[in-house]
């Protein structure tokens, strides 16, 4: 694995911040959290993370209301929001990062394939969403760098990148 551009100058940011971040993943099942971790320094600002894939799990343990779920499902705006807040007060962090999606193959409930929710809540909040293809793989690489890029410009890091 390569780290992503971004990263360097997004642990610099953190450090230089004081700030720290933690992530809850589901679509991304842990890749965001290892390319927020693969540059040095990473262990002065990541926290841990989550590894939500399943529904009991973003309930049990990230404490995502199941009425939300029901009401706008799995992947949508408002669980990617509740898993990223949730995640960060549970690890006490300055930021949370948040992803749920379809990563396929097929569709989900009626969702297509390659729709993703990313979201970060700290200081500044920000939720995109994704519509991504070309297979599993480029799904998940795609939501990845979706989300260090939104992170980086949110810190102002992306013009600090290498």
């Amino acid at each position: 694995m390569t780290p992503h551009r971004h990263v360097p100058s997004i642990i610099a940011a953190l450090i230089e911040r004081g700030e720290t971040v933690s992530v809850a993943e589901s679509v991304t099942a842990g890749g965001l959290g290892r390319a927020l971790t693969f540059s040095p320094g990473a262990s002065a600002v990541f926290r841990g993370g989550v590894i939500a894939y399943s529904n009991e799990v973003k309930i049990q343990h990230l404490e995502v209301n199941p009425e939300l779920i029901t009401r706008h499902s799995v992947v949508s705006e408002e669980v990617a929001n509740a898993m990223a807040d949730s995640i960060r007060k549970k690890f006490g962090t300055t930021w949370g990062i948040a992803t749920t999606g379809v990563a396929g193959p097929g569709d989900f409930e009626g969702i297509a394939e390659g729709t993703v929710w990313i979201a970060i809540r700290g200081p500044i909040n920000q939720s995109l969403q994704l519509a991504l293809d070309s297979g599993r793989d480029a799904i998940q690489t795609g939501a990845i760098s979706s989300a260090i890029g939104t992170f980086a410009r949110i810190l102002g890091a992306s013009s600090k990148a290498k």
